[in-house]
């Protein structure tokens, strides 16, 4: 039975972070967002239990120590395999690890993990129990849901997932604030069509104090943050952060409670990426593979369009960093 001294939550560390998006928020994609955040948590692609115990760890662990906090997700349903996952975690330097129980996609479904563990909530208890286990007070094990699954819209389904999962030491929730249809529905549609509903994710908290509630979904601008954060611990931002990455510069200064960060501008972030783009070609990494999250910086100014399009053109692919960066850089400042 779930008491509130059983998990309590501590500190502000999820005030504001940019969710787990598969093809997405791979490690260039981090390292880009903390040149605008110093403050916002990053988290990691969903990477599956099978992918870290069989494959290259190496390849799906590694990040650059400047992308902290940066939080591991993990797709699995076998408390054995979690634990050792997250012993990886430990072991690699993680700052969290967080157990996805809310994608709906059809290829997570057929592994028995994602969205339809919140039909499993003992199941969850477990894995997490399995995880705090092997990490002890090292590393917060916490978990992203939906607030229901299919056609369930009682709030008494979310509450009792929750309460039960909480029993086995998640002191944190990400709760994005639709439900998951599981059949009919593509990844994409589920992200847009199931109603939000952040009135749950409000009462939750209410009704949870104790524990971190962190409300994700549909999150737009500034004022839409502000009005969250009068209601739960913090709100993840995903397409919109990733869409309009020059949003995450005022991040520290209007949400995190920090000061204006010498970021300079658009200009400034862009040589720093640029510089990383030659230090990672030295590991045989593309300047492709890194641009590609960068498409929206310059968005709403002048001459964005044209930027955008000679750093995705194809022929260009294969040029050096300073090359590419110069070539989008005349474009820009020439529309």
């Amino acid at each position: 039975m779930y008491t509130e001294t059983a998990s309590e939550f501590q500190g502000s560390d999820w005030r504001l972070c940019v969710a787990p998006m598969l093809d997405w928020t791979d490690r260039h994609c981090r390292y880009f967002h903390r040149q605008l955040s110093r403050g916002a948590r990053l988290y990691t692609e969903m990477v599956t239990t099978g992918a870290l115990l069989h494959g290259d760890q190496a390849r799906h662990l590694d990040f650059d120590p400047a992308e902290h906090p940066v939080a591991l997700q993990l797709g699995g349903s076998e408390p054995a395999e979690l634990a050792a996952c997250a012993r990886l975690a430990q072991r690699w330097g993680y700052a969290e690890v967080n157990l996805n129980c809310g994608c709906p996609s059809p290829r997570v479904q057929r592994g028995a993990f994602g969205a339809c563990l919140m039909g499993e909530a003992a199941l969850v208890r477990d894995c997490v129990a399995a995880m705090r286990d092997a990490v002890g007070d090292a590393l917060p094990v916490t978990v992203k849901h939906r607030i229901g699954i299919d056609r369930i819209e009682d709030y008494g389904f979310m509450r009792d997932f929750v309460g039960t999962v909480a029993e086995g030491g998640c002191g944190l929730f990400i709760v994005h604030a639709r439900n998951a249809w599981l059949d009919g529905l593509s990844p994409k549609d589920n992200r847009e069509v199931p109603p939000l509903r952040y009135d749950l994710v409000y009462r939750l908290k209410r009704e949870f104090p104790r524990l971190g509630i962190v409300l994700n979904g549909g999150v737009r601008d500034d004022a839409a943050v502000r009005e969250h954060l009068r209601q739960v611990d913090g709100v993840m931002v995903g397409r919109e952060a990733y869409q309009r990455p020059w949003w995450l510069a005022s991040w520290d200064r209007d949400h995190l409670g920090g000061t204006e960060r010498e970021l300079g501008s658009p200009e400034q972030v862009e040589a720093r990426m640029r510089a990383y783009c030659e230090r990672v070609a030295r590991q045989g990494v593309p300047p492709f593979a890194v641009v590609r999250h960068m498409l929206g910086l310059w968005k709403g100014a002048a001459g964005a369009r044209m930027w955008r399009q000679a750093l995705s053109e194809p022929r260009h692919r294969r040029l050096p960093a300073d090359e590419l960066f110069r070539i989008a850089s005349q474009a820009r400042l020439a529309a």
